[in-house]
């Protein structure tokens, strides 16, 4: 396939064209005047100069900004203006608009895999802007559908690339969106380079497991979270406890024998960990 890559079209500013129109036009007035005072006047300067005008006039055209005009001239690429204004180029190009703006593309929700084979729901928002003009026009057809499908192939590449959840240190598509979001435009940008397109930003804007194994997932991720409290909390709770043990011996408050000390340690664990609150039990001493 050839490769076309975006070069400057000729063209000039319009107003002095304008103006030579305009001077045109007024001639050949003068002409047809002088042709009905003078029957002996030829008609051919004030047909020449019509005609002229007349295939002058498409050569004309308005840029917006951020905007461009491809010209294609007996269909060889003749150039691209890319500067707003106003300007007369080749009268017998077919000009094409393609707009330079921003755009947004917002993809479905696709229903793909994860690396662990889970079944997930992504969607993605993804930016992008045409770049090169000739390539978005002559090297793809309809560059705007190409971006969408090519925008979803890459969101299915990159969800079965990475879990769900984080595992250790793992990246994640839930654990870790910027990582995430970076892999995706890099994904999404290689695949538009043919196309003239630059990938501004792209964004994962759903992210859920499939509905039939949602429930399953979510008593997981529970399961998950309990345990880590769990863990955190006795932690603290054996601290706690040989902080306590620790300094009833340096103060010599009481001293414990291994079975007093498996006690209370006992004792200490249950009130710190359980649920409920613990009842403590006053000891009077022996009532005789």
């Amino acid at each position: 396939m050839q490769s076309i890559q975006e070069r400057s079209a000729f063209h000039i500013t319009g107003f002095p064209m304008l103006l030579l129109v305009l001077a045109a036009i007024g001639g050949a007035i003068y002409f047809l005047a002088q042709v009905e005072a003078t029957s002996g006047m030829s008609l051919i300067p004030a047909v020449g100069i019509g005609i002229a005008t007349f295939f002058t006039l498409p050569g004309f055209l308005v840029v917006q900004p951020n905007d461009a005009r491809v010209l294609v001239f007996l269909g060889k690429y003749s150039g691209t203006i890319r500067t707003s204004g106003f300007y007369w180029a080749n009268p017998f190009a077919q000009k094409i608009r393609v707009s330079l703006r921003v755009r947004n593309f917002n993809s479905d929700k696709l229903k793909v895999n994860d690396s662990r084979g889970n079944p997930i729901e992504i969607a993605a928002v993804v930016v992008w802007r045409v770049t090169d003009s000739a390539r978005a026009l002559f090297d793809v057809e309809h560059y705007s559908g190409f971006v969408a499908i090519q925008s979803e192939t890459a969101i299915r590449a990159v969800a079965s690339r990475f879990p769900y959840d984080p595992h250790e240190d793992e990246t994640s598509l839930r654990g870790d969106p910027d990582a995430v979001s970076e892999a995706l435009k890099s994904e999404i940008q290689d695949r538009l380079d043919v196309a003239g397109v630059e990938v501004v930003e792209a964004r994962l804007s759903h992210l859920a497991y499939a509905t039939e194994i949602a429930q399953a997932m979510l008593r997981r991720q529970q399961a998950q979270a309990i345990v880590a409290a769990r863990r955190e909390i006795v932690e603290g709770a054996v601290g706690m406890v040989k902080m306590g043990l620790e300094q009833l011996e340096e103060y010599g408050i009481v001293e414990l024998d291994t079975e007093r000390k498996a006690q209370m340690v006992n004792n200490l664990l249950v009130a710190l960990v359980a649920d409920s609150e613990a009842q403590p039990v006053i000891n009077t001493g022996t009532v005789y």
